[in-house]
This record gives C-alpha cells, structure tokens and sequence, in this order.
C-alpha cells in the first residue's frame, strides 16, 4: 500500500498565501532545493487541488522554469499527477488525470494501488481535507522565517479540530523549519 503525505509552505503567523494571493515570500535557497528533489524523488505521483494545479500546469512547463531549476522542472513534469477538482474537467499538462469529485473517497483506492508515495503539493484546501479525514500518512508543513500580518490560513476552513503527532524536525540554515507530523482526527 503505497503512503500519501502533504507538503505546504507558511509564513511562520500560519498563511500560505498573502493577502493578495502573493508567493513572493519564500526562503528557497540550494539546500531547500536540495530538499525538494529528494522530496519528488520518494514519490511516484503529485497530487493538486484545482486552484495549485492551475498556477503549477502555467509555470512548470515553461522555458522559464527549466532555466530557473531545471533539476526539479524535470521532475514536475515528468511525474504522473492528479488533480482534484469538482469542477475540472481535462488537464493539459502532461501526465495529469483529473480525479473528478470529492477527493476523499478516492483516497482508498489510490492508496491501495502500487507505488511509491503519494505527494500532494501545496493545495491548502485539498490538504486540510485530506488531514480532518485521516488518510494522510504525513502532512509536512515548512515555517519561512517571516511573518506576513495577514493572508489566508491553511486551516481556515477546518471545521473540526485535528490532532497532530509530531514525527520529526528539520532546521535549514536559511532559517526554515520543517514540521512533519502525522494527523490522528478524533473520532
């Protein structure tokens, strides 16, 4: 049975996004990009909610991307990906399914399906979901050491309260940390 985590990034007052929608505030340096190649590398297929596959499909495929990071371009787009969505109806990016629905009760049988992990990047909304139902193995949240005032919470829409067991710590030089925990929802 193959494992599905979450990573996300915040700032360290708990936004994911600015006020504006911005995402000019992440500390990415080598060992973060380090970070992140061994990340995709553990993982077989990425998953996105509608809005974070929308934004990712316009980027990685571009020239742009592949000059910028051409190590973790490759790896995006070579990927096999699934995006979650009620509304989606086809994906142009290349190696993407779109899984129509609710995302949870899709969740068994990917999970049951051979593999390796199961990476679902960025996607508050898809994540928050995935940890109050409990079928995520580990959500890995990365602290940047800035504090944005405001923005959008990546729980804001939690409707109940869910439990984390923290598994490990990672502190970057750059000053980021990475939380990774295990979600254990009341029953």
């Amino acid at each position: 049975m193959r494992t599905m985590a979450s990573f996300i990034f915040i700032s360290l007052d708990g936004f994911y996004e600015g006020p504006n929608g911005e995402l000019d505030w992440p500390n990415v340096d080598a060992e973060f990009n380090d970070f992140a190649v061994r990340q995709l590398d553990e993982a077989d297929t990425l998953g996105f909610g509608r809005a974070t596959y929308e934004h990712m499909a316009a980027y990685w495929p571009t020239e742009q991307a592949m000059a910028n990071d051409p190590a973790i371009t490759s790896r995006m787009n070579d990927k096999e990906k699934l995006v979650f969505s009620t509304t989606l109806t086809d994906a142009n990016w290349s190696g993407t399914s779109v899984v129509r629905g609710e995302a949870i009760e899709h969740v068994p049988e990917l999970k049951a399906a051979p593999g390796k992990e199961l990476l679902v990047i960025g996607s508050a909304h898809l994540t928050a979901n995935l940890a109050q139902a409990g079928v995520l193995d580990e959500l890995r949240i990365m602290i940047f050491p800035i504090v944005l005032g405001q923005g959008r919470s990546l729980f804001e829409e939690l409707k109940d309260r869910v439990p984390l067991t923290l598994l490990r710590v990672r502190q970057f030089d750059s000053g980021n940390i990475l939380l990774t925990y295990r979600p254990s929802p009341q029953s």
